[in-house]
C-alpha cells in the first residue's frame, strides 16, 4: 500500500503597519469569521494554515501574520526565510498607513528570497466615508515596487477578502520554479541583519 501524498507547502507572509487589519483579513480567509471587538495586537508572529486541493493535488498554505509594531521587527524578519509570497496590507482610511508602505516593500526586498511574489492590499473598504487613499494611488504604488497584483478588500464585509490569497496561490503555482526548494532560501541579509539588530538592542524581543 502506497504512502499517502504529502501536501506541497506554500509559505506566505502578511506584513504592513499595525492596525491595517492583517489579522482580520487572515481570519476571514482561513475561518470566514470577523470579530469586530477584537483589538488584540499581534505579538511577533501568528501562524495559521489552510489546506487546499488544486487539480487533485494537495497543498498546505502556511500563513504568517507578522506584527506591525517596530519593537517586534527583529523577531519577524527571520520569518521571511523560505517565503513564496507576501501580502503587503495597509488601511485605506489611514493616510499614514499608506505612506508607510514603501518601507515595508524595502523590508520585503531586503529579507525575502529572490523572486518572492508580492501583492499589495488596501484593506477596510467598508470605511468608504473615511477613505484617505485612492485606489489609483494603490495601483501606482504596486507598479512602482514590483507587486504583481493590487486589490482592495474588507474583512468585515468579505469584499474581495479571499482574492489576494487565491491570487497569490495561483501565481505561485503558475510560475516555473517557484516551488523549487533550491530557490526558497534565506537571503544573506536576513541572517546577518537580524543578528546585528539583536546585538544593537541587547538581544531578544522587547516584548
Amino acid at each position: 500500500m502506497s504512502a499517502p501524498e504529502r501536501p506541497t507547502v506554500i509559505k506566505a507572509l502578511l506584513i504592513g503597519p499595525s492596525s491595517s487589519g492583517k489579522t482580520s483579513l487572515l481570519k476571514r480567509y482561513v475561518d470566514d469569521v470577523f470579530e469586530p471587538d477584537d483589538t488584540t495586537t499581534t505579538i511577533g508572529v501568528d501562524f495559521r494554515e489552510k489546506k487546499l486541493t488544486i487539480n487533485k493535488k494537495l497543498y498546505r498554505l502556511l500563513l504568517h501574520d507578522t506584527a506591525g509594531q517596530e519593537r517586534f521587527r527583529t523577531l519577524t524578519s527571520s520569518y521571511y526565510r523560505g517565503a513564496h509570497g507576501i501580502l503587503l496590507v495597509y488601511d485605506i482610511s489611514n493616510r499614514d498607513s499608506f505612506l508607510s508602505m514603501p518601507r515595508w516593500f524595502e523590508e520585503a526586498e531586503r529579507f525575502a528570497p529572490e523572486g518572492v511574489i508580492k501583492i499589495l492590499v488596501g484593506n477596510k473598504t467598508d470605511r468608504t466615508a473615511q477613505r484617505a487613499v485612492k485606489a489609483s494611488e494603490g495601483e501606482e504604488l504596486a507598479k512602482k515596487h514590483g507587486a504583481i497584483y493590487f486589490t482592495e478588500t474588507s474583512a468585515k464585509t468579505r469584499d474581495h477578502a479571499k482574492e489576494p490569497f487565491q491570487k497569490l496561490v495561483d501565481v505561485v503555482l503558475s510560475t516555473p520554479g517557484a516551488l523549487d526548494p533550491n530557490r526558497v532560501v534565506a537571503r544573506k541579509a536576513d541572517v546577518v541583519d537580524v543578528s546585528a539588530q539583536a546585538q544593537t538592542q541587547g538581544g531578544g524581543c522587547a516584548c
